[in-house]
């Protein structure tokens, strides 16, 4: 684990739920990942998955550590038994997200609550198909 790693894991609130400093509702932990419910639910069952690595941003996390995320998350969502959820990434600050590891939360979108859904302050933007193409063609090449 580099030094900087290091440093930010030890003052990091969820690198201290991994350790075990804080106590967890845990829910599956493997080498590399880790999941427990979430203390602030946004509705029943809200869970996080994190890996066990400290990164601030999923493009800073080692692959190793994001390969099981969204099989465990799977696995929440359906041990919750919930048709409708929403399964969201971190993003900072922008996001009004309090912690910088990256996170994904797991969450369930009760049946007598589909006429309200998560609601995301990011209006969706008009692209023409010609911008789109382009834009394609652009992260094709960088893929």
């Amino acid at each position: 684990m580099a030094a900087s790693n290091a440093r930010s894991l030890a003052s990091c609130i969820f690198c201290k739920i991994i350790k075990g400093d804080i106590p967890s509702f845990k829910l599956i932990e493997t080498e590399h990942t880790f999941s427990f419910l979430d203390i602030g639910p946004l509705s029943k069952g809200h869970a996080l998955v994190i890996p066990k690595y400290h990164a601030e941003k999923l493009h800073d996390t080692p692959d190793e550590y994001l390969a099981e995320a969204m099989p465990i998350a799977k696995k929440i969502a359906t041990a919750l038994g919930a048709e409708n959820y929403n399964i969201l990434q971190n993003n900072g600050r922008i996001a009004h997200q309090e912690v910088d590891h990256v996170h994904f939360h797991v969450i369930p979108k009760p049946a007598a609550s589909d006429d309200q859904g998560l609601v995301i302050g990011w209006p969706a933007q008009k692209i023409s198909m010609d911008e789109l193409k382009a834009l394609h063609e652009e992260l094709k090449g960088k893929l």
